[in-house]
């Protein structure tokens, strides 16, 4: 969010009374997604995690993706209250951060959505492996593992880049190394290349290659090993909410990215339409970190049997239901 006082405007109060109005509906998203989406994401991303990490030996491929997304949708849970009612320029300001902190959160965003993207991308992916080569060890759990750590890595690595163009655009001019550096432009263009072009270009070859091997019926389609038909529709789902959700955010990075510095320093009307519509692609991409795991909750019919068994042993604590001693002991008579 902003502030409509950083700026004079020089025609009628329209100009003024839009700003007024743009911000209003900022905020009030921003308290809606603070009293709703927080407490919803943060419930249901721990819960997709804790159960998977309970039911290791029944983890799939698909269920480590979703826990990686899961623990990404957790940082952005987290980020997105910072976010919107933090930085020291909004009018509604909580707390007041420096530009170190604001860069630190940034970094943490940008680092869990390149998660959140090549988890989906890699998903359908793999999904396509297990379609055309089912019961094969290229998309086992134990690969998708050893991915998802790639995965985290390597948006690290890629974040980094981004980085060395925000620190050189907030220390000073004299340094002759960031004196070239000095466009945050450069790091929004670097996030929309890879963050975005890449992936959406891979989920649609992946997306294309599977719609042509469903089309053909082999007797491979008969076996057991193969992945339960409810994947199909999570993986569908999935990306296209994901993709829906984080566009909007992209465009915006892109738009900024072109956008000429003299229109972004004398045209204020548009620059508060540019800044609100940027306000709302971030609160749908900050939404994607409780939509994503309601969308798993409510498709994968496996997951209600898993949080079952877990809370079942909560409740019965270290040593066990009576039930289950019971169902050990007529398996060994």
């Amino acid at each position: 969010m902003w502030s409509c006082e950083d700026l004079n405007y020089t025609n009628s109060g329209e100009e003024q009374y839009l700003c007024n109005e743009f911000h209003l509906i900022l905020f009030i998203f921003s308290v809606l997604y603070l009293i709703i989406c927080f407490p919803v994401g943060l419930c249901y991303n721990v819960q997709l995690v804790l159960v998977n990490l309970y039911n290791k030996a029944t983890m799939t491929m698909p269920d480590v993706y979703f826990v990686n997304m899961a623990i990404a949708g957790l940082i952005i849970n987290a980020v997105a209250p910072v976010y919107l009612f933090g930085p020291a320029y909004t009018k509604w300001s909580l707390w007041s951060f420096g530009n170190e902190v604001y860069i630190t959160l940034l970094i943490l965003f940008n680092v869990s959505s390149l998660v959140i993207m090549y988890s989906t991308t890699l998903l359908s992916l793999d999904y396509y492996i297990e379609c055309a080569l089912p019961r094969t060890y290229m998309s086992s759990v134990y690969n998708t593992k050893h991915v998802c750590g790639f995965i985290w890595g390597g948006a690290v690595l890629t974040s980094f880049s981004s980085l060395l163009f925000y620190i050189c655009n907030h220390v000073s001019t004299k340094i002759i190394e960031c004196s070239k550096m000095q466009n945050r432009e450069a790091a929004d263009a670097i996030m929309v290349l890879i963050g975005y072009v890449v992936p959406i270009i891979a989920v649609i070859y992946a997306l294309v290659l599977i719609l042509q091997i469903r089309k053909e019926a082999t007797p491979l389609d008969q076996e057991s090993g193969r992945l339960d038909p409810s994947v199909h529709r999570l993986l569908i789902a999935t990306v296209c909410t994901q993709f829906i959700l984080w566009t909007p955010y992209y465009v915006t990075l892109l738009v900024n990215t072109f956008m000429d510095a003299r229109v972004k320093s004398s045209n204020t009307f548009y620059i508060r339409i540019f800044q609100f519509t940027e306000g709302l692609s971030n609160f749908l991409a900050f939404s994607s970190s409780f939509v994503l795991p309601l969308i798993h909750r409510h498709i994968n019919k496996n997951f209600s049997g898993k949080l079952q068994r877990l809370l079942k042993r909560l409740h019965c604590g270290s040593q066990g239901c009576t039930h289950e001693h019971t169902v050990v002991q007529q398996v060994m008579t």
